[in-house]
């Protein structure tokens, strides 16, 4: 052997032999001297009933210790107190230990450790950095019962019967300033009675814990407030949202805790009820985003229950039987980017007995969601006490589902595109609210990727009425199918609003009430291009004299039926910019009454012709044909003088109306013309022809037209309450043909007549007049020959607080006047009123002398008994008789003309 060789095993066994013996002499010094030098040297008292130490390896092996703090008030180092059965320590950093007070090892074990430790108050050194005074890459604890108390001694994490193996476990508070109390990469853990305290307002409590193969169970998990609601708003004035969270059993699998994340895999909750109160306070944005975040592989709530309370108490949203199934959840910087902070790859939500309140309370019996898809059943809407004044519902639904082609987010905006919804069986009320909302602030809608589709809507078999201001419109049995809806942003960015293309919808049994109708149709049908009514009917829901007592003035009461009402065309009245283009509008077998009282006071606002009202109309409307076919009007008018209301009966009525129009589509004429043929109070044909521009502010129109062969018994219904008056014989023509606008008009109009009679009535219109009809007749011309010349119809002034027809038919009368029909009649009342005054003073002189007779026949026969009185009474008689022949003494015959 060579010598180099020879000195070199001779110096290792030395080195060996004195490390050896530093060894021996090391445990021998620690059993001996190290709890007097720890209590010199250190923060702590500790003792044991044994230590070996490996100087080489860094291992300790410690039974039966005690420890405790020497000053239990330094908040500057981390207290202990407490006892350990059995402590090893692998690779101890025994060097940092007493140079640097820190405590760091590769693996720690504790056997049946009963300690209280308090964390220290976290510093930061010259680096900006807190100090980590306990690092321990494995930690095993067997059977312990630790209790960790935050520096201001308030209790943070106990636990009971602990049996914990983790890899790099950190257990400072530092930790708790990131949300997570315990941070460690491995894990397996059982133990019962946790407790952890991570702030000032919550508290976490869990029965127990254990681990078996990667796969934790944990026993009543409960993180609830050690506050009351009243305490946390008094004390905790900036936020708004106090939680309890209940589970009776958790089991997942994986569990990662690493710095700000929290991981794990196959996560199952049962029976966890979540509350969650709240309050009126706006919440405080954080100054810093929050850096926590959350990967959780597949997530399960089986049969959770959720409160959610409002500021007063009442519940705001509650769920139960709450079942919910999430594949990949994540919260993370990207994630809380976005409009919905969380980002997943799947979900499916079921639930029961559902209930979200607002100013209404929404209640679904069960609800299935997913991104696909989703389906509401047994769906009620009630309004609560909040209601008043909004707009409310009243209404049971079957079912209510839809299909989802996509929705997804994407640069901090919402991409949908909604396959259908199907919604069957809503019956119900709807009720406008009352309440005026001020609300001059732009609609937020950033977060929406526009447009939004909804490919298809269908609505079944519904009943539903909508009221506003106490006027309900109910649809019966009510179908309707809408497609290709587009969601879009409105220009001034005030909303959104809906672009529809297609649609039909069906209703049976519609009504509309108002104040004094109620408006019905048999059937209803209409879709962008076609719109067909049957059974319509518009009833008075007063009598004529209720009405006349219930208006502050002059309006007409109508009472309408119709068999069918149809029109085809195109329309868009759902978008903002909305439009009517109708090729054909057709009325059939309308029956209409109109009747107008001229007992309430006149209504003093201006009426417009019917061209300044279609110009009115806001949006663009034609309607190249509107036809009324087959149908009945009857006008019927009475005043506080009429025996009974005037009546106007025009049957067989058919108008033609051609380019109806609010002249607002560029290119398209904008004159209206109209054509009417009808039967004159059943007995003559009646047709006028008329017109007007809808776009000349002047207002200017024609009307012309021509009657023949009416019998005139025919307009009796309406002189006879009027002029106490009625009439017989014939009116073979008239002709008129008026211009006018808004001030008057002037035309022309003419009459031939044949046997032409008046009689004269009482004011009750029961019994006639003889003498006065006589006089009558004797200036009405009987007969007007041929047809005679035009008369001018001259500055027939408007009243403008009058309809268009007021003024029409001002101007008929005084065509008839100028004609000798209405000027004589007058002229003929007149002068049997002047007559039957001096019938009357006739009638007074004869009383007299007959008076004045029989005193002069008593005087005389006191003078002479014997013949003088018979003589002077014969004279009486003489007089008299020539008093009256010089009364009625006929005229010369011009004069009778």
């Amino acid at each position: 052997m060579k010598k180099w060789v020879k000195k070199l095993f001779v110096g290792l066994g030395i080195l060996l032999v004195i490390i050896l013996l530093a060894n021996f002499g090391l445990n021998i010094w620690l059993k001996t001297q190290l709890p007097k030098y720890i209590k010199n040297n250190t923060d702590y008292k500790v003792s044991y009933k044994s230590m070996e130490v490996d100087l080489m390896s860094g291992n300790i092996l410690a039974t039966k210790i005690s420890v405790n703090s020497k000053n239990p008030q330094n908040i500057n180092v981390i207290g202990l107190q407490g006892t350990i059965d059995t402590l090893k320590i692998s690779r101890f950093g025994i060097y940092d230990a007493l140079f640097n007070k820190q405590i760091s090892s590769s693996d720690l074990l504790l056997s049946r450790p009963n300690l209280n430790v308090i964390l220290a108050k976290p510093i930061d050194d010259k680096t900006g950095k807190k100090r980590n005074p306990v690092s321990f890459e494995n930690i095993r604890i067997n059977d312990g019962n630790i209790s960790i108390f935050r520096h201001t001694k308030q209790k943070f994490l106990s636990v009971e019967d602990l049996y914990l193996y983790v890899e790099n476990l950190q257990l400072t508070e530092e930790s708790v300033e990131n949300k997570l109390p315990v941070v460690f990469d491995k894990y397996d853990i059982r133990g019962k009675n946790f407790f952890v305290r991570p702030d000032d307002v919550y508290a976490l409590k869990i029965n127990s814990i254990r681990t078996s193969d990667g796969q934790m169970s944990v026993e009543n998990f409960q993180l609830i407030p050690v506050l009351d609601f009243d305490q946390f708003k008094k004390y905790y004035p900036k936020k708004n949202k106090l939680f309890q969270f209940v589970i009776r059993k958790m089991e997942f699998k994986d569990l990662v805790l690493k710095k700000n994340n929290v991981s794990l895999a196959h996560a199952n909750f049962y029976e966890p009820n979540l509350l969650i109160y709240t309050t009126d306070v706006n919440p405080v944005k954080a100054k810093k985003p929050s850096d926590f975040e959350i990967n959780l592989e597949n997530v399960k709530l089986n049969n959770a229950t959720v409160q959610i309370m409002k500021p007063n108490g009442n519940k705001l949203l509650y769920a139960k039987n709450l079942n919910v199934d999430v594949s990949q959840l994540k919260f993370d910087k990207e994630t809380r980017q976005e409009l919905i902070p969380v980002g997943y790859k799947n979900f499916q939500i079921s639930g029961k007995d559902v209930l979200f309140s607002n100013h209404q309370d929404f209640n679904f019996a069960s609800i299935n969601l997913s991104p696909k898809k989703g389906e509401i059943r047994n769906i009620s809407v009630v309004p609560n006490s909040t209601s008043a004044g909004k707009t409310s519902m009243n209404l049971l639904a079957d079912y209510i589902g839809f299909n989802i082609n996509k929705w997804d987010f994407t640069d901090k905006k919402m991409n949908l595109d909604v396959k259908d919804i199907l919604v069957s069986r809503i019956n119900g009320k709807i009720t406008a609210g009352t309440a005026q909302v001020k609300n001059n602030k732009k609609s937020d809608t950033s977060g929406i990727q526009f447009p939004i589709l909804i490919r298809k809507v269908v609505l079944q078999n519904s009943d539903i009425t909508y009221s506003k201001n106490n006027q309900p419109l109910t649809f019966n049995d009510l179908n309707a199918t809408i497609n290709d809806i587009q969601l879009v942003s409105k220009k001034d960015n005030s909303g959104i609003e809906a672009k529809i293309d297609k649609y039909t919808i069906s209703t049976k049994n519609f009504v509309y009430k108002t104040q004094f109708y109620n408006m019905t149709a048999g059937f209803v049908k209409l879709d962008q291009n076609n719109v067909n009514i049957t059974g319509f009917a518009m009833k008075p829901l007063v009598s004529r004299a209720q009405f006349i007592k219930m208006i502050p003035v002059e309006r007409d009461l109508y009472d309408i039926t119709a068999n069918q009402i149809s029109a085809n065309g195109t329309w868009n009245l759902f978008a903002d910019q909305k439009s009517i283009n109708a090729s054909n509008v057709t009325i059939r077998n309308a029956d209409a009454n109109i009747f107008r009282s001229k007992i309430p006071k006149d209504d003093p606002k201006e009426k417009p012709l019917y061209s300044r009202m279609l110009r009115s109309i806001k949006i663009p409307m034609v309607v190249n044909n509107l036809n009324l076919k087959d149908s009945k009007l009857v006008y019927e008018e009475d005043t506080p003088e009429s025996a009974g209301p005037g009546k106007l009966t025009f049957s067989n009525f058919n108008m033609n109306v051609k380019n109806l129009n609010s002249a607002k589509t560029k290119g398209r004429p904008t004159r209206v013309d109209i054509k009417i043929n009808c039967s004159f109070m059943n007995l003559a044909p009646l047709s006028v022809n008329w017109n007007f521009d809808v776009a000349d502010q002047g207002d200017h129109f024609t009307i012309s037209g021509r009657t023949t062969n009416l019998p005139a018994t025919g307009i009796n219904p309406f002189i006879r309450p009027y002029l106490h008056v009625t009439a017989t014989g014939t009116i073979q023509e008239m002709l008129f043909n008026f211009r006018g606008n808004p001030k008057g008009l002037n035309g022309k109009f003419n009459l031939k007549h044949k046997d032409l009679k008046v009689a004269i009535l009482d004011k009750e219109n029961k019994e006639k007049k003889g003498f006065l009809t006589a006089v009558a007749n004797l200036l009405v011309k009987s007969d007007s020959g041929k047809l005679p010349e035009d008369v001018d119809v001259k500055d027939v002034e408007r009243d403008p607080t009058k309809s268009f027809f007021n003024l029409f038919w001002k101007g008929i009368e005084q065509g008839l006047k100028k004609t000798l029909i209405g000027i004589n009649i007058d002229k003929a009342k007149k002068t049997a009123d002047k007559a039957v005054s001096t019938a009357k003073n006739v009638k007074d002189g004869v009383k007299d002398m007959k008076q004045s007779a029989k005193e002069i026949g008593q005087a005389a026969k006191k003078d002479n008994p014997d013949k003088t009185a018979e003589k002077q009474a014969e004279t009486g008689k003489e007089e008299k008789k020539g008093f009256l022949k010089g009364i009625f003494k006929k005229k010369e015959k011009p004069e009778t003309k």
